[in-house]
């Protein structure tokens, strides 16, 4: 198996380094996200972030051709191992400098830098290494042994795309929704007077619970769900200063049975999850906000 990780470790590399450099290369979204990027807040640029991206994209390419023809030379792996440490030192400062800005990493990458933007830098590092000390070919690991290598190829690529917060539309919100969906849902409820989700929404929209918590937002409602009779709704957001900002989860939750119709206010509760440990992070400020009506979440 070691054997067969090591002969593959070119095509899964050269994978993901043609797969990120295509996009920064050949997407127009590169200069729409760069200005959202921590490399241009460091160059102090948007136009030199996207062309130093475009750049970047195309050194990623010319490194995948390379480690496709001639794996074997060491030379690719060794550029995938130093591409792989810079990316794991521009990741470190930009999450120092400017922690609520993108690492436009695939320039596709709205989310603040994480600890899936570092892995997969280390993935490029690591890998890098491992090809330039191996020195391997990856096609007679295919043609000898196609079963394991589809199936190593398959679960490389599950883990690649595991890190890459650009694809959770496509397999983690879908993956929530059909949990939801199985173990219930919040429109599937038997109840006749169910209130929409447009509805919770709207009423957090015009709370001052919203009002409060509107500076951290960075996102549309990514998920929603009730639990005990509340409404779980789900945004990302960046909690702190510019020197101790982080990413978070901005999770509120009021009434699932609140519409406008109700009457009185309904109490929101607001509570910011540490989007790298999962741990609550205390909001003193909204437990000190002048209204009773917005009340911190429990644990």
């Amino acid at each position: 198996m070691l054997s067969l990780t090591t002969g593959l470790a070119p095509l899964i590399l050269a994978g993901l380094l043609g797969w990120t450099g295509a996009v920064k290369v050949f997407s127009r979204g590169t200069a729409q996200q760069a200005p959202k990027t921590a490399l241009a807040r460091m160059l102090r640029s948007s136009e030199r972030a996207t062309t130093v991206l475009r750049a970047t994209g195309a050194g990623e390419l010319l490194i995948a051709a390379g480690l496709l023809v001639v794996p074997a030379n060491p030379v690719p792996g060794a550029a995938a191992a130093v591409l792989g440490a810079g990316f794991l030192g521009y990741l470190g400062y930009g999450r120092a400098v400017a922690p609520e800005s993108s690492c436009g990493c695939s320039a596709s990458e709205d989310t603040p830098i994480t600890w899936r933007a570092f892995a997969r830098a280390a993935v490029v590092l690591i890998g890098g290494a491992t090809v330039a000390v191996a020195r391997g070919t990856w096609w007679p690991a295919v043609s000898e042994r196609p079963a394991g290598a589809l199936v190593l190829l398959a679960g490389a690529a599950a883990v690649l795309v595991a890190l890459s917060a650009d694809l959770d539309r496509w397999w983690l919100l879908p993956l929530r929704r059909t949990r939801l969906r199985v173990f219930g849902h919040p429109l599937l409820g038997t109840a006749t007077d169910q209130v929409p989700v447009a509805a919770s929404v709207e009423l957090l929209e015009n709370s001052l619970a919203w009002q409060a918590a509107a500076p951290v937002v960075r996102s549309a409602l990514l998920d929603h769900w009730e639990d005990d009779g509340w409404r779980i709704l789900q945004y990302s957001g960046v909690y702190g200063d510019r020197e101790n900002a982080r990413p978070v989860a901005v999770v509120f939750a009021l009434d699932a049975t609140a519409g406008r119709d109700t009457g009185d206010d309904p109490i929101v509760r607001v509570s910011y999850v540490d989007a790298d440990s999962g741990e609550a992070v205390a909001v003193d400020e909204l437990r000190a906000a002048p209204s009773r009506r917005i009340l911190p979440m429990a644990g």
